[in-house]
């Protein structure tokens, strides 16, 4: 066969979905779920619930907390507030998925902490910015756990220091995180205090192709094409990837706003096909004048510590050092 008769490579084939003609997104995979388990038992690394915070678009969140509860004086002992958005490539997985369902569980044992895990709609049957909203209804509903004391939510009421909140994202999710902290400026949260932003390897792009995106155009895992894949089927009908949802480097009326973001972290991998957008957005904060810590390694890859488990303790003890 010529180079010329190959037949086009199909990213929809390639995520194994189909876009319907009404827009919405047949999934020809069965990802394994994971019910909630509010039960603290001894051997159980985390206890989870889920709630639902906005009866309107059924929003819900999944809150993990450690099953071993540190104390003072005989009092369990306050713990920081993780607001969580779960990588999904926009349109892939939900948040009570059992990768998902894993990493907050170990999240909340290994930092000693309560996760609340957002499970915002997916695309393309919720575009952007739908999931920015679900976010926000989160954070809201979060402060409003600590304004209400009295009907708040038990387990956050009980156990949260709502003076030490992080907002932290993973891929899409870490896009999601960054709207969110943004959004946060224009709400009186208190008695909330969001006290750092944690980015890993947040998911960014744009018209114009990377070095990295060319570099690793071909990625078996997640070849370039099936990130543009996502793209279309996430972002507003009608608008190009240079859109400030998908591309913020070059809109100027959020640069001030970025300005007083508080604390942040950033993580990414030399093998990731959206590095250069990585560092395009650490330098955005960075001029913008945000205290930022960058933690790049050269090696790795998108998504490295669902596979690499000692990748998974690195960005726990990364995450850990951030939040301490």
């Amino acid at each position: 066969m010529s180079r010329d008769s190959r037949p086009a490579f199909d990213p929809y084939k390639h995520l194994n979905i189909t876009i319907n003609p009404n827009g919405s997104c047949t999934r020809h995979f069965v990802w394994p779920m994971v019910n909630p388990d509010p039960d603290p038992s001894p051997g159980k690394i985390a206890a989870t619930k889920d709630v639902t915070i906005n009866q309107e678009t059924g929003v819900s969140v999944r809150i993990f907390r450690p099953t071993n509860l540190p104390s003072n004086d005989n009092a369990v002992a306050r713990l920081p507030i993780i607001l969580h958005l779960h990588g999904s490539g926009w349109i892939l997985y939900p948040a009570n998925s059992a990768a998902n369902n894993r990493c907050c569980s170990q999240m909340a044992n290994e930092l000693t902490v309560i996760i609340v895990s957002v499970h915002y709609r997916l695309a393309p049957e919720h575009r952007l910015p739908a999931q920015y909203n679900d976010a926000l209804d989160a954070l809201l509903w979060v402060k409003q756990q600590a304004v209400d004391s009295a009907n708040g939510e038990p387990w956050l009421r009980d156990y949260a220091d709502f003076s030490r909140c992080y907002i932290c994202g993973s891929s899409n999710g870490a896009n999601i995180a960054f709207q969110l902290a943004l959004k946060s400026l224009d709400h009186d949260l208190t008695p909330l205090k969001i006290d750092g932003c944690v980015f890993y390897q947040p998911l960014f792009g744009g018209k114009t192709r990377t070095k990295s995106e060319l570099k690793n155009f071909a990625d078996p895992v997640m070849p370039v094409p099936a990130f543009d894949a996502m793209w279309e089927l996430s972002l507003p009908v009608g608008v190009d990837r240079d859109h400030r949802y998908c591309n913020p480097i070059g809109y100027l009326p959020q640069k001030e706003k970025i300005g007083r973001l508080g604390r942040c972290l950033v993580i990414g991998y030399g093998g990731d096909t959206s590095l250069d957008r990585q560092q395009d957005f650490l330098n955005l904060l960075v001029t913008a004048g945000v205290r930022v810590e960058a933690r790049f390694d050269d090696a790795g890859f998108h998504g490295i510590e669902l596979v690499d488990p000692r990748r998974a303790v690195a960005l726990l003890n990364m995450i850990r050092d951030f939040i301490n």
